[in-house]
């Protein structure tokens, strides 16, 4: 859709398998009251057919197949490379928009600056529970999304700076991109937001929640809460630890990380996916070249110390009863603050 007075916006949807929600997603932004916008769907070879139901559906979207699952990361910079649009927004195939979500994510834009930002998340299935009000980053890693399971209150009414814009959709520069990078193909999927935000922070590029802008979400569709997906999940929480810490903010915090590694393995067990694990501390130590090599590169790129971003991360990782109420959770949570707390003052002490 052209209008010449608007920025050309790229909209990027990675599919895989995702049935009838892709349709209703692309049709869903063609109500958008922001026109001047491309869609590229990027197909990591379905077999029930959803992309090329679409591009028959909408024949003016973008249909790029590509020949092995790429997995998100690598996935969505086939999308990336192939974007025409001054911005760029990763999107889930599992959603569906407000019409003026691309409006309010361009005012945004126009007011804060160069920046990563993601709207309120809803679910699409109860649309007052909230699934994100901006994606936070946890000192030891984790990433969790604020809100989450809530009923929305409106509580968080106003654009704000948070840690990480979720990769449900989140919208940024393709300059942006070019400084910071593309999405790390090792990371393959989860914790590839929070990896793609923590870079761009380091490199004093900022993370922002629009709540005016609205989008409804279907949780997880795909892999849901799967012995599969604590594995990517704690691998890729591990790698960005090693990735995107200094040796000697690392070193400063080696105590806590090394009673946090045995509240993990103890919750990974209670929760039966030990195996999940094992396999993804495995994977880290064969993978030890590889992290070197992604370490340095960072760090040559880091421009904000590691103390600056430390001291906006929360103690706690916020657990919705929307996923667990269970003992563990609590206990887990408890705990892991306290060490939060340990390893914060020994790093911003000094």
């Amino acid at each position: 859709m052209e209008n010449n007075s608007q920025p050309l916006v790229s909209i990027i949807i990675l599919n895989y398998n995702a049935g009838q929600l892709l349709l209703d997603c692309v049709n869903s932004i063609k109500k958008s009251n922001y026109s001047n916008f491309e869609i590229i769907i990027v197909d990591n070879i379905s077999n029930d057919q959803s992309h090329r139901k679409c591009k028959s559906k909408f024949p003016e979207v973008k249909l790029i197949e590509n020949k092995e699952n790429l997995g998100y990361c690598e996935g969505n910079n086939v999308g990336i490379r192939n974007a025409a649009g001054k911005f760029i927004v990763i999107m889930n195939p599992d959603t569906e928009v407000s019409p003026s979500w691309l409006h309010e994510l361009i005012i945004a834009y126009e007011k804060q600056g160069e920046g990563i930002f993601q709207p309120k998340i809803l679910s699409l299935n109860e649309k007052n529970i909230l699934q994100s009000t901006g994606n936070m980053i946890h000192i030891f890693g984790f990433g969790f999304s604020r809100d989450l399971g809530i009923i929305d209150s409106n509580e968080h009414d106003s654009i704000e700076q948070i840690g990480y814009a979720a990769g449900t959709c989140f919208f940024t520069s393709a300059e942006v991109f070019k400084k910071v990078g593309l999405f790390d193909p090792f990371i393959f999927l989860y914790h590839d937001d929070l990896d793609f935000c923590w870079r761009a922070a380091q490199m004093g590029i900022k993370s922002y929640y629009v709540p005016e802008a609205k989008i409804f979400h279907v949780k997880s569709y795909n892999l849901k809460w799967s012995s599969k997906k604590f594995y990517w999940l704690e691998r890729n929480r591990k790698y960005c630890i090693l990735t995107h810490y200094s040796k000697t903010t690392y070193s400063k915090m080696r105590s806590q990380l090394f009673l946090s590694e045995i509240i993990i393995w103890l919750t990974y067990f209670a929760k039966g996916f030990l195996l999940a694990k094992i396999k993804a501390d495995l994977d880290i130590s064969q993978n030890k070249n590889k992290i070197k090599k992604r370490y340095v590169e960072l760090e040559n790129k880091k421009l904000i110390e590691d103390t600056k971003l430390i001291e906006t991360f929360p103690n706690s990782v916020f657990i919705s009863e929307y996923i667990s109420r269970n003992w563990s959770s609590v206990i887990f949570n408890k705990l892991i603050s306290k060490l939060s707390i340990g390893a914060k003052g020994n790093i911003l002490k000094s």
